[in-house]
């Protein structure tokens, strides 16, 4: 049972049984002397009994306070890193306090501030990790669960409030009271129309994002640090017009030589020399040119957890709105249908935009990011996967036809073929990465095809520890308890509006894409 209320990417949660059976480690109890002395006025409230979530960008403690009728009650106090942005701190809060409290949405009830700490006091709430449960959840709680966090989505998104980090760890249930809180609003952003006034703020704050969880942009052309001074003047920044084709931009020129310095200064003014005879020549190959390699950085939001961003969010795309959450609540939506905790697991853009081509198919990809202005190139054509046949196959409830299609689901690296791809835009700068895949068929791509010796392999590897597709005569026990078990819990009767929400929610055009409060008046909810 977790008990962090809040957390963060790679949040390291220990479980409330733990708590209560083991001891405090000293590294804990120095951490929690340093908050008490860096923010002493908690000592005046809260008795701090242990660390109960350690993130990038904040930390989180249990803290016990008497109240004035004498009740004891507990707290989850989350330690803001002192070097956030004062003004992203301040939107943090006015998001709790804005549309907190309601609506399975987490409120805040104290905020200290000395110098630059902050602690952020919110109610505590037990609940259970999705990871833990995912292989019992009967399929009445899948729907619940949904319909509760699209509540909470419908909700933020009425005061302009994008989340853009929608999981099940920052959407806590507690299974037992059927309780359910939206949490971490630390990378929120506001629409155009935002009601959050200090999100307004918050667009100016970076000129290029930063990397977000370690990741490194390899075409930055930005020089390392051990570049010279003397290489770094032969970097040129190349900005193509506006009106070139972004797939066969030419440039001409006499000769070749050093390209003179463009630099990323906005105090300077750019140098318009452009080499001559610079031709883009690896469109459709499995390399990137020079030219493509000092072509500006694009400029767009990518906070949010690997596995649950959307494709215009993967592509990056300007303009991104409300659609990135409800894209997000799709994927948790498909993770607790197949019963798959992570289902998209990927080290990079890249490889995350292939892994959602093998569900919803490349031709299908490549036609949704025209619409918002993205030349997205695939070697091989990935057919769309029926939804149905996915879940209930990684399920174990339906076998696996032999063909030689590999989705890549868990970016498995048991594949010796690769595929090569590139995502350009009015700037290309994404590097083709290679992905895992097996050779596949040709086929049209226009209907849904049978999954594949992969999928059936994820459906042997069943979270829950039921071996559902195995023929060994040992554990053909183990496979009829586990499908009797399945249909009790109301696996066997999953309607088709399940997956017809799914497909909505999944949509890879934003535009089209539904919206919590329409998901809310689906069919799949018309008794709630």
């Amino acid at each position: 049972m977790e008990l962090s209320p809040v957390c963060t990417e790679e949040c390291v949660i220990k479980s409330d049984r733990g708590h209560r059976k083991s001891k405090v480690s000293r590294d804990v109890e120095i951490d929690i002397e340093v908050l008490y002395k860096a923010v002493p006025q908690l000592a005046k409230v809260f008795r701090i009994t242990d660390k109960i979530g350690e993130g990038t960008f904040s930390s989180v403690y249990l803290g016990e306070a008497q109240m004035r009728d004498g009740r004891r009650e507990m707290f989850a106090l989350k330690h803001l890193i002192p070097t956030s942005h004062p003004t992203r701190i301040a939107a943090e809060l006015q998001c709790l306090t804005v549309a907190g409290g309601r609506e399975n949405v987490m409120g805040v009830m104290y905020c200290f501030r000395k110098e630059d700490h902050v602690v952020i006091v919110m109610p505590y709430m037990e609940h259970q990790a999705i990871v833990d449960i995912i292989g019992s959840l009967s399929f009445e709680e899948v729907r619940l669960y949904i319909y509760h966090l699209l509540k909470a989505l419908r909700h933020i998104h009425q005061f302009g409030i994008i989340h853009r980090d929608i999981k099940p760890n920052n959407f806590l249930y507690n299974r037992n009271t059927k309780t359910y809180a939206l949490v971490d609003f630390g990378l929120a952003q506001g629409t155009a129309d935002t009601q959050i006034e200090l999100l307004k703020d918050l667009t100016g704050l970076r000129k290029v994002p930063r990397p977000v969880f370690g990741e490194r942009n390899l075409n930055s052309c930005t020089p390392a640090p051990s570049t010279t001074k003397q290489a770094a003047i032969k970097t040129e920044l190349v900005k193509p017009g506006r009106t070139e084709d972004p797939v066969s931009r030419r440039y001409s020129s006499a000769s070749r030589g050093p390209l003179p310095v463009r630099t990323q200064s906005s105090s300077q003014k750019p140098q318009r020399s452009v080499h001559q005879s610079l031709t883009c020549n690896c469109h459709l190959t499995d390399r990137v040119c020079n030219i493509c390699m000092s072509r500006k950085q694009q400029v767009a939001p990518r906070a949010g957890t690997p596995g649950f961003r959307a494709p215009e969010v993967l592509t990056k795309c300007p303009n991104q709105g409300t659609a990135i959450d409800v894209w997000s609540a799709g994927v948790i939506l498909l993770s607790l249908l197949s019963g798959r905790y992570p289902f998209f697991k990927a080290s990079d853009d890249l490889i995350a935009l292939t892994q959602i081509m093998t569900i919803r198919g490349s031709r299908e990809t490549i036609q949704a990011a025209k619409t918002f202005g993205k030349a997205v190139l695939c070697s091989r054509e990935l057919p769309r996967q029926d939804l149905r046949t996915l879940c209930e196959t990684l399920r174990g409830r339906r076998p696996s036809p032999d063909d030689e299609v590999t989705p890549l689901i868990e970016g498995s690296k048991d594949s010796p073929a690769t595929m090569d791809h590139k995502i350009q835009g009015d700037s290309p700068t994404h590097r083709p990465t290679e992905g895992t895949f097996k050779k596949h068929k040709d086929g049209a791509g226009e209907t849904p095809r049978p999954l594949s010796n992969r999928t059936r392999l994820l459906a042997h590897q069943d979270r829950s520890g039921c071996t559902k597709t195995s023929t060994h005569p040992a554990k053909q026990t183990s496979e009829t308890d586990c499908m009797v078990q399945d249909d009790e819990r109301g696996w066997d009767k999953v309607p088709d509006e399940a997956y017809d929400l799914l497909d909505r929610l999944l949509d890879l055009n934003p535009a089209t894409r539904i919206t919590a409060a329409q998901a809310l008046q689906h069919p799949l909810f018309k008794d709630l």
